[in-house]
Formats: C-alpha cells, sequence, structure tokens
C-alpha cells in the first residue's frame, strides 16, 4: 500500500476492536442532508451498507433529508448504535457541522473532526494552510478587485462546496459574469484561482496503524468535459481514470503521494482524504484542494485507488472504522 508497497491482505486487513456486548459493531451510516450532494451521498451510503462486512458490523442507513430532518432524534444515535460512518459530502456533512453535532453526543465518527472538515471545506483557508506547510497552489484571491491581477483563463468557484459544483474555466471577461452567475448559485463566497493547463491527478491517503500512508495516485482524464467537473465525475464513463498515471517516473508518483500526506497532516484530517492536483506544463504539481471525506460510490477514486494495491472495498471500509476507533 502506497509508498511501503503492501498489497497484501495480511497488510492491510486490521483487527478491529468490537463492543463487548453486542459481539458485532453498531454501524449508523449517516448519508443525504441538507448539500447540493445530496443524491451522491445516498450513493456513498448505500455502497457503504452493503460492502460492510456483515460478520463485524451490524449496518444500518440513517438518511437525513434534504430539509435537514432526522428519522429520529440525533441524541437516540448513541443508544442505538457504537460508531457513525459518514457517508455525507457537500455543506452539512463535510463542513464540520455534522462533526460538531456527534462530537456534542460523544459518540465515534470516522473522518475528520470538526476543526479539519471546517478547515478542508473553506477553499481560502485550505489554500493558506497549504501555502504554510510550504505545498504549491495556483495564485487565487477572494477578492473580485484582484481578479485582473490573476488574469485569463482562471478559475471560478464557490468557496465551501465539493464536487465541483458550480465551478467554471473563464477563458474571456466576456465568460465571466456567467460564471460567477453560476457559482453564486451554490455559495455567497467565491473564489478566483489561475487556471493551469495540465494533466489532472488525485492521491489518496489513508491512516492506517497510526500512520499516513499514501495509496498510488490516479490520472485522470476527463472525457464528457474540459475538466473533472461534477459532470465527468459521475456520468457513468465521463472520465478515464488511470491507476497508476501513465508517464509518470517513480519519483513523480512518489512527490505526489508524499505530498498528498503532506496536504492532509496539514489540514488535520484523520481516517482518510484524497488531494487533487494538476501538473502544469511548467513540470510543477500545484495542490487543488482536498477531499476530507472523499466519495465511496461504485465510481469513486479512493476505492479503485485501493483496490489498484489490494486493498478490497469492505477491507478499504475496515481500515476506515479503526482509524475512527483509535
Amino acid at each position: 500500500m502506497g509508498t511501503r508497497n503492501r498489497s497484501s491482505k495480511k497488510d492491510v486487513t486490521p483487527t478491529l476492536r468490537r463492543d463487548k456486548h453486542h459481539g458485532r459493531l453498531r454501524v449508523a451510516v449517516l448519508m443525504g442532508g441538507p448539500s447540493a450532494e445530496h443524491e451522491v451521498s445516498l450513493n456513498s451510503g448505500k455502497n457503504v451498507l452493503r460492502s460492510l462486512d456483515k460478520k463485524k458490523y451490524e449496518a444500518k442507513a440513517v438518511v437525513v433529508s434534504k430539509k435537514g430532518l432526522w428519522p429520529f432524534p440525533v441524541k437516540d444515535l448513541k443508544k442505538k448504535f457504537d460508531l457513525v460512518f459518514i457517508a455525507m459530502h457537500g455543506e452539512y456533512g463535510e463542513d464540520g457541522t455534522i462533526q460538531k453535532i456527534l462530537d456534542k453526543i460523544k459518540i465515534p465518527y470516522t473522518g475528520s473532526g470538526a476543526r479539519a472538515s471546517a478547515l478542508g471545506m473553506d477553499k481560502n483557508k485550505t489554500q493558506k494552510a497549504f501555502e504554510r506547510a510550504g505545498l504549491r497552489v495556483p495564485l487565487y484571491t477572494t477578492n473580485l478587485r484582484k481578479v485582473s491581477a490573476i488574469g485569463m483563463p482562471l478559475v471560478v468557484k464557490p468557496l465551501d462546496r465539493g464536487s465541483s459544483v458550480g465551478v467554471t474555466i473563464v477563458h474571456s471577461y466576456g465568460d465571466f459574469v456567467p460564471a460567477l452567475k453560476t457559482a453564486l448559485r451554490y455559495s455567497p463566497s467565491l473564489m478566483f484561482e489561475r487556471f493551469i493547463k495540465g494533466k489532472e491527478f488525485t492521491c489518496g491517503v489513508v491512516d492506517y496503524h497510526g500512520q499516513t500512508v499514501a495509496l498510488l495516485p490516479t490520472e485522470i482524464v476527463p472525457k464528457v468535459s474540459h475538466f473533472f467537473d461534477y459532470q465527468a465525475k459521475y456520468t457513468d464513463g465521463g472520465s478515464e481514470e488511470i491507476t497508476p498515471p501513465r508517464y509518470l517516473s517513480q519519483q513523480q508518483i512518489a512527490q505526489l503521494q508524499k505530498t498528498a500526506v503532506q496536504a492532509h497532516q496539514a489540514i488535520g484530517c484523520r481516517g482518510y482524504s484524497r488531494t487533487d492536483f494538476i501538473l502544469g506544463n511548467d513540470g510543477k504539481f500545484y495542490v487543488l484542494e482536498i477531499n476530507t471525506l472523499p466519495g465511496l460510490t461504485e465510481a469513486s477514486l479512493l476505492p479503485k485507488a485501493a483496490r489498484a494495491v489490494g486493498i478490497k472495498f469492505p477491507e478499504l471500509l475496515d481500515i476506515i472504522i479503526q482509524s475512527s476507533l483509535n
């Protein structure tokens, strides 16, 4: 797995700590929520639910409505379950909101804590954290008056959304206002970023036995869009995903893995994350953003990268759960 080349089942399957009163760990798979990524969350949650080892887990779906309504009082989670597996994406589920709720009732949950989640969702704060860690990011601003300093082409994106929702690449000032309107449909706060032309990559990491270990990076080749946008991510055949990447040297692959671990640590993530990169025509890697709760659908990138090093999806879920219990 990752830089340690661990690929055997002996290496990647942890011994799970189980609740002594129940034999199987009682897991609430939390999905849905008042997010632009509600449907993606449902797909992730359903995939997790059917893939969890039934010998180890007694798992049930807990679906939060688009209006944020729970099927039962939140405090009852602690009575019904030993652990919450967060399969939410976007605002509410990935921005620290749900993490604060679960912290309040003192129930373990998968993924990053409230602070790291909030930081990872705010693209401006994320980029500043990356810069402090010495990572290279594209020139960016959140100040509309400073957009001219970035120049064209540039990327207009909502400040606090995931899955490339509301993102537009603008090639001329004539297209700028429509891009603003698109992004503002999803958030009142925007980021403007220099567009780096080049090849796109992503690299997932997992916390395994107390260490953060990088999986193999994946090269992303969009088929239905000019970049890896929402349509390319979630349309069947919308992109080609190649693990490990073509044409990259072993040194470049190791560099991506190292940087993904640094990004994970710079934000304070735990459990797992996935960092997106672009290799510019200048031969340099730029960090674009981090996903503190990467998708777990059948088409999602993290499970595919895990499979490439011999980790089947149920085993990946074991690792994620164990990291949250530790």
